[in-house]
C-alpha cells in the first residue's frame, strides 16, 4: 500500500522518470505526489498509483 511517506520507484517505461526512486508526499484520487531528490535538485511529479511501485528498503539494505 503507497502511503506518504513510503518510498517508491517509478514503473511506467514511457515515463521520463522511469526507474527513479522517490518519497511520496501525498495520495488523493488515486495519484500520489513524489518528492525526487538529487543533487542539486528536487522535483515533485505527480502519478497514477498504478504508475508506481513500492520499495522494500529492508530487503535493499540485507543485499548489500
Amino acid at each position: 500500500m503507497i502511503l506518504p511517506g513510503s518510498t517508491v520507484k517509478v514503473i511506467n517505461p514511457n515515463d521520463t522518470y522511469y526507474h527513479f526512486q522517490g518519497l511520496v508526499q501525498r495520495v488523493s484520487d488515486g495519484k500520489a505526489a513524489v518528492l525526487f531528490e538529487g543533487g542539486n535538485w528536487d522535483k515533485l511529479v505527480t502519478f497514477r498509483l498504478s504508475e508506481l511501485e513500492e520499495v522494500d528498503l529492508a530487503a535493499a539494505k540485507k543485499k548489500k
